[in-house]
C-alpha cells in the first residue's frame, strides 16, 4: 500500500451519484437511440459543421481540461519536483477518465464508426494526416494512462484480496506491482510525449482550417497556443480538483503545497497572453477586436478569464488563500476551455449557408459522459489508494 495514498472508504450510493447514475442512464438511451436512427437523429451537425459540441468539449477541451497527468508528469519526472509527487495520482485518475470518455465520445460523433478500427490498420492509416496524429496519439495515451495508474488498481485488490473470487485469489498481484513499477518509466516517459504532440496538433487542425476559421484565432501559432494553455489547464485541474475534493470529502486541505504549485501558473499565463497579443498586432488583425460582434465579444471574454485568473494566482498573499486557488484554477479552466470553444465551434465559419447549435440530444450526451466521469470518480478514490492520506495532506 502507497504511504502517500489511501483509499477514502465511506458508501458509494450517495445522492449525488444516484443523481449522475440517472443522467448517465438517460444519455445512454440517447446513444443508443442515435446507433439505431443515425447520428442525424440526434444532432445537428452537418457538411458544414462535421462536429460541434461533442468534438469542442469532450475532445478539444475535456482532453486539455485532464492534462493534470500530462503537467504533473513534467513537473514531477523531467523538472524532478518530488515533493509534488503525492499530487500524481489524483492527477492521473481525472486524466484517464478524461481522455477514456474522449475517445469513448468519438465513437458516438463519427458517421460510420464501424470503419474506426482502420484507424490501426496500417494498409488504411494516413500517417501524412493531422487527424491521424491525433487520433493515434490520443487512443495510445489512453492506454498509456491506464497503465500509470494501474498501480493503484493493484494495490487495491492486494488489500481486498479475499474478498474477490478464487482465481484473483491465486494472482501474484504484489509480484505483478513491483515489476509494473521497474519498468513504468518507459511508460512516462511515452505520456509525456504523447500529450505534447497531439494538444499542439489539437491547433493544427485548426490552422489548415484556412479561411473557415476567423481572423482573430486563425494563426500559425495555434499549436503553440493550445500546447501552452493545456498545460496550464493540467495545473488548473489539479488545483481545483485538491480543494474541491478536500472540502467535498471533509478533508484537509493542502494549501502549502497546491500554493507552491500555482506559482507556475501565471507564468504559463503571461506568456500565453504575449504571444495571444502579440501575434494579433503583427498579422495586422486587432481590428477585429473592435468591431462590436460575436467575434470580437468572444476575444475579450476569453481573453478576460485568462486575465482574472492571473489576478487571483500573481499576487503572493493570494496562493496562500485556499479560496482564492479555488477561484484562480476555477478561471483558468474557464478561459482555456472558452478558448478551444472559440476555436472550434465559434469562430468556425463555413459559408452563408450554414448554422449550428447543439441538439438537446448533443447537451445530454455530454452531460452524460461529464456524469460516469464524477461516478467513476467517487468509486475509485473511496475503494483504492489515490487520494493523499490525511498525514500528506
Amino acid at each position: 500500500m502507497s504511504e502517500e495514498s489511501k483509499p477514502l472508504g465511506g458508501e458509494i450510493l450517495t445522492k449525488p451519484f444516484l443523481f449522475f447514475a440517472g443522467l448517465f442512464g438517460f444519455s445512454l438511451l440517447l446513444i443508443l437511440y442515435r446507433y439505431i436512427a443515425g447520428i442525424g437523429a440526434v444532432s445537428n451537425l452537418s457538411d458544414g459543421y462535421p462536429w460541434g459540441l461533442w468534438i469542442a468539449y469532450d475532445v478539444v477541451a475535456g482532453t486539455a481540461i485532464a492534462c493534470g497527468g500530462y503537467a504533473m508528469a513534467l513537473l514531477v519526472y523531467v523538472m524532478n519536483k518530488g515533493q509534488y509527487h503525492a499530487l500524481v495520482r489524483p492527477a492521473l485518475l481525472a486524466s484517464m477518465f478524461g481522455y477514456t470518455l474522449a475517445g469513448a465520445s468519438i465513437m458516438v460523433d463519427i458517421g460510420r464508426y464501424w470503419n474506426a478500427p482502420n484507424l490501426f490498420t496500417p494498409w488504411y492509416a494516413n500517417p501524412n494526416s493531422i487527424m491521424f496524429e491525433v487520433a493515434f496519439c490520443v487512443s495510445t495515451y489512453i492506454f498509456i494512462l491506464w497503465i500509470e495508474f494501474a498501480p493503484a488498481f493493484l494495490e487495491g485488490i492486494s488489500k481486498y484480496k479475499e474478498h474477490l473470487p478464487s482465481f484473483v485469489r491465486n494472482w501474484n498481484v504484489e509480484g505483478l506491482r513491483k515489476t509494473l513499477n521497474k519498468w513504468l518509466f518507459v511508460f512516462i516517459a511515452i505520456g509525456v510525449l504523447l500529450p505534447t504532440m497531439h494538444q499542439s496538433s489539437l491547433g493544427t487542425l485548426m490552422v489548415i482550417a484556412g479561411w473557415k476559421l476567423t481572423p482573430l484565432w486563425q494563426t500559425p501559432f495555434l499549436p503553440l497556443l493550445f500546447l501552452i494553455s493545456a498545460i496550464t489547464m493540467g495545473y488548473a485541474i489539479v488545483i481545483f480538483e485538491s480543494i474541491y475534493a478536500s472540502t467535498g470529502f471533509k478533508r484537509p486541505l493542502e494549501t502549502p503545497l497546491l500554493s507552491n504549485l500555482s506559482g507556475i501558473m501565471p507564468w504559463l499565463i503571461g506568456l500565453y497572453l504575449v504571444l495571444r497579443v502579440l501575434d494579433v498586432f503583427l498579422r495586422g488583425v486587432i481590428g477585429a477586436a473592435f468591431k462590436f460582434n460575436l467575434y470580437s465579444l468572444m476575444f475579450w471574454i476569453e481573453n478576460g478569464l485568462y486575465v482574472t485568473a492571473i489576478v487571483f494566482l500573481l499576487p503572493r498573499e493570494s496562493r496562500s488563500s485556499s479560496r482564492k486557488l479555488f477561484l484562480g484554477a476555477f478561471f483558468m479552466l474557464l478561459a482555456g476551455t472558452v478558448y478551444r470553444f472559440d476555436a472550434f465551434m465559434i469562430s468556425f465559419n463555413p459559408g452563408d449557408n450554414w448554422s449550428y447549435f447543439p441538439s438537446f440530444a448533443e447537451t445530454v450526451i455530454t452531460l452524460g459522459m461529464i456524469s460516469f466521469e464524477l461516478m467513476a470518480y467517487l468509486y475509485i478514490v473511496k475503494k483504492f489508494p489515490v487520494l493523499p492520506a490525511a498525514e500528506h495532506a
